[in-house]
């Protein structure tokens, strides 16, 4: 089955939720409307669809290769990779004045969702090019600037992140790596990193590795890792590549999915120290490899979104084809499509559902982000940093792991025919149980939101997106009609849940914390769920108006059908955790440890 991509749902999002008429006013965003998004989201269209998507599968069977030292990519993706630069899609959304094309993250997220719904494996490699590129922008000096970032942003070089080490996963305080500083100003770079995602290969040129470490003296945990860059190539002063530098694969890893993308055992200095050069001030390492995890973060929710599109679009195909049972309301004289079996429509519906809220929500958070580096006014700014911030570890958290369940109902969809690797929907059920584990796992995402997001301020920020939550819920009433109810109603029982699993947050963080993080990930999930929700009630709204004006109408009655679905399925499940988290945390740790 051929991967389509869901170009009206995403103009839908970025017209109507993203408001992408607002973007097109900020300052340096003045090319980038509806048009434009068009015009982009087509064309990312024809390229996923007609190049990477062919790739996917023969990346499942044929995965990329290690020997000594050498690592060589799945068969057909380096010519894909060299199309993908030429025509410019690493620099998207990056600066004009590094040769990327300058456009907003809320066009650039559509494109990534297609890149990853398309290819995973082959996504995975741009995205950490991504990251690179970001944290150099913020913390890089000019010098640094001005010897990576164009090579970077037009794709000829790649960049990677190295943070894990075997003794240090998500504990970073516990990074061993050692930095050495040398009379030139370099620092000779010595230590293993694992879990290198294309860490590498051979689509580039080059590979900028951005290498947590910790300088000789510097002080113990995490406020002593400093960031370097350490090329796999060293770089001449005419920007032509120099000697190789004295770091290499020694392995890489046999995993569950994700096969075409080789994720890196990478050693550092066992030949007389690789040359790293500091990336901002020693011992802020942390705080600049932050900004690439945040861009990497809201990425990996992205993926979670891409690779449920993409089981959702195989599952309907089959249950359109297969022949199995007569339908239970005798609406055929015999044995029909599964898709006329009311659970499958549920199945059906469950994966569509989760699909357009995440995206929806991924979308007005992409919005947020632009608003808050481009508005010309501080407050806004301010106020918009403030939404996506908290936005991105629900667009992290909750969309990786919905893509497990939409997956696994991709799976249960096709019955035995699931379970049968040639029929290609187990890869995609494969592929996305990475997601909720790499970037920093859903509990970490949930700790983020538990104790940054909410304590920090005692929920003030939280309950303020209650607030808009309500304002929606009006609107809703005020149209007066039957699924604007229904959804209303939904709606305001999940918020009033949130608002409760706030309080207790806010008022047991300090006093109560095994109480608290407990149930952290289930308040991640209300919360996910809440504002999903939310996104899709608001697009209710849009449809019932473009319906009254003729617009679109099939597209929008389904969009009508889907939110009242998710808000009766799906939003149902909040008050649920609302109990599990507030009254639920004597059982989570009342079993003694040596009775587990």
């Amino acid at each position: 089955m051929s991967y389509v991509a869901p170009v009206k749902d995403m103009l839908f999002n970025i017209e109507h939720l993203a408001r992408i008429d607002q973007i097109a006013q900020l300052p340096g965003m003045e090319d980038a409307g509806l048009e434009t998004a068009q015009a982009v989201l087509e064309e990312a269209a024809k390229f996923t669809q007609g190049v990477l998507d062919p790739l996917n599968w023969e990346g499942d069977k044929n995965p990329t290769s290690w020997k000594d030292g050498v690592v060589t990519a799945t068969p057909g993706f380096k010519d894909a990779f060299k199309q993908y630069t030429e025509a410019g899609w690493q620099g998207l959304q990056h600066p004009v004045d590094f040769g990327g094309q300058g456009l907003p993250k809320t066009i650039g997220a559509m494109v990534g969702e297609m890149q990853n719904a398309a290819n995973l494996s082959f996504a995975l490699c741009p995205l950490l090019t991504d990251g690179a590129i970001e944290a150099l922008l913020t913390a890089g000096s000019d010098e640094l600037k001005g010897t990576y970032l164009e090579k970077l942003v037009s794709g000829q070089w790649t960049g990677t992140m190295n943070l894990t080490e075997p003794q240090a996963g998500s504990d970073l305080a516990a990074v061993r790596t050692k930095a050495e500083p040398q009379p030139d100003g370099t620092y000779k770079i010595a230590g293993t990193k694992i879990f290198i995602t294309w860490g590498e290969h051979d689509m580039a040129e080059n590979i900028v590795h951005l290498v947590l470490a910790r300088v000789n003296g510097a002080p113990e945990g995490v406020k002593g890792i400093s960031l370097f860059v350490v090329p796999k190539f060293l770089v001449n002063k005419d920007g032509s590549l120099g000697a190789r530098n004295d770091v290499h694969c020694v392995s890489i890893e046999h995993k569950l999915g994700i096969k075409a993308s080789p994720t890196c055992v990478l050693q550092f200095g066992d030949h007389g120290g690789a040359v790293g050069y500091l990336v901002g001030q020693e011992n802020r390492g942390l705080e600049y490899m932050f900004i690439m995890m945040n861009a990497a973060r809201y990425g990996v929710g992205v993926q979670g979104i891409a690779i449920a599109e993409r089981a959702y679009q195989k599952a309907v195909e089959f249950a359109k084809e297969r022949v199995q049972s007569r339908p239970v309301d005798g609406s055929l004289p015999a044995a029909g499509p599964i898709i006329y079996h009311p659970d499958v429509k549920r199945m059906l519906m469950t994966m569509r559902a989760y699909v357009e809220g995440c995206r929806a929500l991924s979308s007005v958070a992409a919005a947020a982000y632009d608003a808050a580096h481009h508005h010309p006014d501080a407050e806004t700014r301010k106020q918009n940093q403030t939404f996506y911030e908290f936005m991105v570890p629900l667009v992290k958290g909750f969309s990786t792991e919905m893509s497990l369940e939409v997956t696994s109902l991709g799976v249960q969809v096709h019955g035995g025919m699931g379970f049968i690797e040639e029929t290609g929907c187990a890869q995609y059920f494969r592929d996305a149980r990475i997601l909720p584990i790499y970037e920093g796992t859903t509990a970490i995402q949930s700790n983020d939101l538990v104790g940054r997001k909410t304590a920090r301020d005692g929920g003030q920020g939280a309950k303020a997106l209650a607030g808009q939550v309500q304002a929606t819920e009006a609107a809703l009433s005020a149209t007066g009609t039957a699924d604007a109810l229904a959804v209303a109603k939904r709606l305001a029982a999940a918020r009033l849940a949130f608002i409760d699993v706030v309080d207790f947050v806010a008022g047991n963080t300090k006093a109560h914390p095994n109480d608290v993080f407990g149930g952290s990930v289930p308040y991640l999930m209300l919360a996910g769920n809440l504002m999903a929700g939310w996104q899709l009630a608001r697009a209710l709204l849009v449809a019932q108006e473009q319906i009254a004006q003729g617009v679109h109408v099939p597209f929008m009655q389904a969009k009508i059908i889907t939110a009242r679905f998710y808000a009766d399925h799906i939003l149902t499940k909040a008050p649920g955790l609302r109990d599990a988290i507030v009254e639920g945390a004597a059982a989570v740790n009342g079993l003694a440890l040596e009775a587990f």
